[in-house]
């Protein structure tokens, strides 16, 4: 098999990510770096070796490298545009999280994308893991009963430089598009995706409504300490709480509760923690299967897709909610803090909240938040359209 050309749109950046990954494939013989889109040329340092053709016009490099396949890392509005640039050229997609701003341009891009008949897989790397289906064995198998809820948990710390690493970075909205760069949508995008996939809920049509409690302590547009909880089609809810204000990093995790048990799942490590009665806890590590490879998989063998773009149906339903939700609330000065020499803005007590909500499956203002918003909770139907 000859190796299938690739071009890169967006390869600063997280797309550094890609780069590197690239090459790692190039060097195992499946693909080869045909082409990098950027605004300004990469260095042959940047680009990790030989630097290949370069250009600011997606589509013409894609004909002058006779590009196989695309990855998409660009600012979250491009994603719709460029995925059917590629798409009726023939070139099939890796497009990075979230796929869309809003669930319009999500079906925009699905529905088009379909359309041309070219595989898309969207870049959940943590569905890739090999401890998602081995989770879903074991909730086949009885071992925690029948799951009554899923928690998801991310408490990340990030500096106010973080949110001025780029025009979009967090915004709503910039020159009249939809941008939604939250924590809930765009760095701990994964932590909602894994929780409603390991809950059996990932097209748009498994939810039945959703609950936003959406602020920030950082002088932004968007949210960075917000909380989701989501109705499914299956009876149970899904709630996960997010903040980049935390005292400190932790591992962000998604966690099912069930009847006579529960699986603790960290996604970026591949490790699971399954606690029954009558049991120990039993760990348990993974490996994964990297979204590229498994792409290239798709074209060369016909194995299955792990993320294809209605798999995350669901996952833009909440994006959709949180972008049609009023914009976020500014948390009162007494509510955070500077950390001295660090530069960045921390909420007190919001770590133990994160691990609550999960925990527990309750909103912020649930558990007491004296920040949280005092609304009245009910699920906002979610239309099956």
């Amino acid at each position: 098999m000859s190796p299938l050309p690739v071009v890169l749109a967006g390869a600063r950046g997280h797309g550094r990510w890609h780069v590197a990954n690239i090459r790692r494939l190039e060097r195992a013989g499946l693909v080869r770096l045909a082409g990098i889109c950027e605004l300004t040329p990469l260095t042959e340092q940047e680009a990790g070796g030989e630097l290949p053709e370069q250009s600011c016009d997606f589509g013409a490099l894609l004909d002058s490298t006779g590009a196989r396949v695309a990855v998409v890392c660009t600012p979250i509005p491009t994603h719709t545009d460029l995925a059917l640039t590629a798409a009726r050229r023939g070139v099939h997609l890796l497009l990075e999280k979230p796929p869309a701003p809003s669930y319009a341009e999500f079906r925009r891009m699905a529905d088009g994308v379909a359309g041309t008949g070219v595989a898309c897989q969207v870049g959940f790397q943590s569905l890739g893991s090999h401890a998602v289906p081995a989770i879903r064995e074991l909730v086949a198998e009885g071992a925690i009963g029948e799951v009554v809820g899923v928690g998801g948990a991310g408490a990340w710390v990030r500096d106010e430089a973080y949110f001025r690493r780029a025009p979009w970075a967090g915004r709503r909205r910039l020159d009249g598009a939809d941008v939604i760069d939250g924590a809930l949508t765009n760095p701990l995008a994964h932590a909602v995706a894994t929780a409603l996939a390991l809950g059996g809920t990932t097209r748009a049509e498994d939810v039945t409504g959703i609950e936003t409690e959406l602020s920030h302590a950082n002088d932004i547009e968007a949210d960075d300490t917000s909380c989701v909880r989501i109705g499914t089609a299956r009876g149970h809810r899904v709630t996960v709480a997010a903040t980049l204000c935390a005292q400190r990093a932790a591992e962000p995790y998604v966690l099912l509760h069930g009847g006579s048990g529960r699986i603790t799942f960290w996604y970026k490590q591949d490790r699971i923690l399954l606690q029954r009665g009558g049991h120990g806890p039993e760990e348990y590590q993974y490996g994964r299967t990297d979204l590229l490879e498994n792409l290239v998989d798709h074209l060369t063998t016909g194995a299955a897709l792990l993320v294809p773009p209605d798999e995350t149906g669901a996952f833009m339903r909440v994006v959709e909610a949180i972008r049609t939700a009023p914009d976020p609330d500014p948390l009162p000065a007494a509510a955070w803090h500077r950390v001295p020499g660090e530069s960045r803005r921390v909420v007190p007590g919001v770590d133990g909240l994160v691990a609550a909500a999960a925990d527990t499956l309750s909103l912020y203002s649930e558990l007491g938040a004296p920040w949280a918003p005092r609304t009245e909770h009910a699920l906002n139907e979610v239309s099956a359209r």
